[in-house]
């Protein structure tokens, strides 16, 4: 699979849209220097003047090259749509400004701002959806192996991220690190240290869960995830 990295895509776009593009962001991982091959995803933010058939035409051959190399594409928006979403998704919002890096064009964010309210909200409603739906496939495939790793696995990336927005809302610092996250939010929340450790490693590619029929791990993962929830609804 031929390699092509953000550089090399931001003037691909940049050549292709011209004074369309807005701005092209880097964020998550691989901008805040956790990303791990393999594991991370490779994500990217595209602001336009405007979204229609001719920017997708036009996008199309460097975007074909991106995903060819192994990448997801963009998230797209319109630059007003961009100005007019923070209450909508105030936790993505956070989260790409506390982990980004300008690819092309220049920097969004001035005159953008989240409301607590707005990302306690938000955060409410997606644990507890979270959390139920783990429930119901933890229930189904409890005794098999394969697909219970896959659920837990599967959950792990936005299980951090409303870690990291817990924390954020506690007044305190997220780490980027998933080891420094796990066990301050351990600490800060409320449940074992211990519930997160070979998710961690998973997720940090030390090793690769492996889940065995009714393992306790997956238990004590949903458990964690339950006393968050928890945590979140004492906060004001």
């Amino acid at each position: 699979m031929a390699q092509l990295t953000p550089e090399q895509f931001a003037d691909g776009v940049s050549q292709a849209l011209g004074g369309r593009l807005v701005s092209l962001l880097l964020y998550g991982s691989a901008a805040s220097g956790t990303h791990v091959p393999g594991r991370s995803d490779v994500n990217t933010l595209l602001i336009c003047d405007a979204v229609d058939e001719g920017l997708f035409v036009a996008l199309e051959p460097a975007l074909a090259r991106w995903v060819r190399a192994g990448n997801p594409a963009p998230l797209i928006l319109a630059e007003r749509e961009w100005r007019a979403s923070a209450d909508a998704f105030a936790i993505e919002y956070e989260e790409i400004r506390h982990a980004h890096r300008v690819l092309a064009g220049r920097d969004p964010w001035a005159g953008i701002s989240v409301r607590r309210e707005d990302l306690r909200r938000q955060l409410e409603s997606e644990l507890m959806g979270k959390l139920v739906r783990l429930r119901q496939l933890y229930a189904a495939f409890r005794s098999d192996p394969k697909r219970l790793t896959q659920v837990i696995v599967g959950s792990t990336a936005g299980v951090f991220t409303m870690l990291r927005t817990a924390l954020r809302l506690a007044g305190r610092t997220a780490p980027a690190e998933p080891e420094d996250l796990a066990r301050q939010a351990a600490a800060v929340i409320g449940f074992p240290p211990e519930s997160l450790e070979d998710v961690v490693a998973h997720v940090r590619g030390r090793s690769r869960l492996a889940l065995a029929a009714r393992d306790p791990r997956a238990a004590a993962y949903l458990a964690a995830v339950a006393r968050t929830a928890e945590f979140v609804n004492t906060l004001s």
